[in-house]
């Protein structure tokens, strides 16, 4: 049986979101003092192939397994296309 549809906890739920997207509007990255040429498609298929050995020694020393900062949308793209080569892509969801 379906219950009613209750506004008060659509209310809670409609306005813990509007908080989280708030707090998270606030958080700001250093801003990059780069010299050197910024990580792109290969090095995020490199660095996404790498992750669970980076997120292993994460546990243990201060490093991080994503560059900042990169080259925006290609490194994320190779960063996700290298995790789908070593995880077998989507060959496992069904």
């Amino acid at each position: 049986m379906l219950k009613s549809f209750d506004r008060k906890g659509a209310l809670r739920g409609a306005m813990l979101l509007l908080l989280a997207l708030s707090v998270a509007a606030c958080a700001n990255q250093p801003a990059p003092e780069v010299t050197h040429p910024l990580p792109g498609l290969l090095w995020g298929v490199v660095h996404g192939f790498l992750a669970p050995i980076s997120f292993i020694g994460s546990l243990f020393l201060d490093m991080r397994m994503y560059a900042f900062p990169n080259d925006g949308l290609w490194y994320d793209f190779g960063f996700v296309v290298g995790s789908g080569i070593l995880f077998g892509g989507g060959s496992r969801a069904v």
